[in-house]
């Protein structure tokens, strides 16, 4: 009776998995094929959800391939190409740590420096452990995760957010663990404008986006709404929203930045070893592990089964996928979604965004993933997946 009882319990368990990614035992040479992504990515354009998305996938260090799908708008006839605007959300967390990090080589601050030494607003709860700018930049304050985001989303001005984390408890004593942050986070901005003198927003264009020739890329609303093509936010099932909040553009650190899709594939090339267009050690720096994030592992875990050993390092998230390390970031912000995940060994990556709040088209990268290993393919975006 037992062994009856293991045995069903694995069949049903192999016939998810199969019946979730949809397995094809076919053997395929490793490698990118853009047609198959490209017919993958319009399939997916059918589903009721998506409204607009854009793709740019880097093989060796160079873009190859970037495409437009669908509208900036529902029902506007106003289409999106590789050159439409979208909103990062939380994959700007990474330009933060790069602009920091360069601040750092130019010896104006140390990561192991007190954050609050160049962030007065930022009051955590006491202790007598200072919280450090690596501790901050890699999501190591120890308070609850997310903390005070209604408060972002309310329009309350990000420093006085930060003075009122004073009034939590910590979870777990200060750099032992990850809680994901915003307000807090955002401190990095702070410590960008004190040291520098300046407004983040230009210190990001001369460190970051002018050197890597990111014509489009801004940390503002304004930023957003003066593109030339610009993607507008959609709600469940493609509903319209009708006007963009400022509220996550008051943490730009966190959640500020917006470009087109090339502009986002230059910046995930950035990261790629031997480019020269960000320096080594700070690469390193950033694509360390410094923390593991077990509740984005079981995430992952049952949404995507294949990225393992998940991690954070700074404004980056780190996995193992088939054996091999991969970079990366996920963002969501009313209405928009963007993604980027690469191999830097390979100095391979896909990079997308779209205009709708929807996790289905996170599937992509994990399919991209599978060409570039020659894996066998599977239907990470359940679009073969009977209702």
């Amino acid at each position: 009776m037992m062994s009856r009882l293991i045995f069903s319990v694995i069949a049903s368990a192999l016939f998810t998995f199969n019946a979730f990614a949809n397995v094809s035992t076919q053997a395929r040479e490793p490698g990118v094929d853009i047609a198959e992504l490209d017919k993958r990515a319009s399939q997916l354009m059918h589903q009721l959800e998506m409204v607009g998305m854009s793709i740019a996938v880097v093989e060796d260090g160079k873009m190859t391939w970037a495409k437009g799908y669908g509208e900036t708008l529902r029902d506007s006839n106003m289409l999106v190409t590789p050159d439409t605007v979208f909103r990062w959300a939380s994959v700007s967390k990474g330009v933060a740590a790069a602009t920091v990090l360069s601040l750092e080589d130019d010896g104006l601050v140390s990561l192991a420096d007190p954050a609050k030494l160049y962030a007065d607003s930022l009051e955590l709860p006491a202790s007598e452990k200072s919280i450090s700018i690596e501790e901050l930049l890699s999501h190591r304050v120890g308070i609850v995760r997310n903390a005070y985001d209604t408060r972002i989303e309310g329009g309350k001005a990000a420093k006085d957010i930060r003075r009122s984390l004073k009034e939590l408890k910590y979870l777990c004593e200060p750099g032992t663990c990850h809680t994901y942050q915003n307000a807090a986070y955002d401190a990095s901005s702070e410590i960008v404008e004190n040291v520098t003198g300046m407004p983040y927003k230009a210190v990001v264009q001369d460190r970051i986006f002018g050197p890597l020739g990111m014509t489009t890329a801004s940390t503002t609303l304004k930023g957003l709404q003066r593109s030339k093509s610009w993607a507008r936010p959609h709600g469940r099932h493609g509903s319209r929203i009708n006007r963009v909040k400022e509220t996550y553009y008051r943490v730009p650190a966190a959640a500020g930045v917006n470009s087109s899709v090339k502009d986002l594939a230059k910046w995930m090339t950035a990261q790629m070893p031997a480019e020269e267009k960000i320096p080594a050690a700070q690469l390193t720096k950033m694509q360390t592990s410094y923390v593991n994030t077990p509740r984005e592992q079981r995430y992952m875990r049952r949404k995507f089964g294949a990225l393992e050993n998940a991690h954070y390092g700074l404004g980056w998230r780190t996995y193992t996928y088939a054996g091999h390390k991969v970079i990366g970031h996920r963002g969501g912000v009313q209405g928009y979604r963007a993604l980027v995940l690469f191999d830097p060994e390979k100095r391979s990556g896909i990079a997308m965004m779209w205009n709708s709040p929807h996790s289905r088209p996170i599937g992509l990268q994990l399919e991209f993933m599978d060409q570039l290993y020659g894996l066998p393919k599977r239907d990470w975006l359940r679009l073969n997946k009977k209702s």
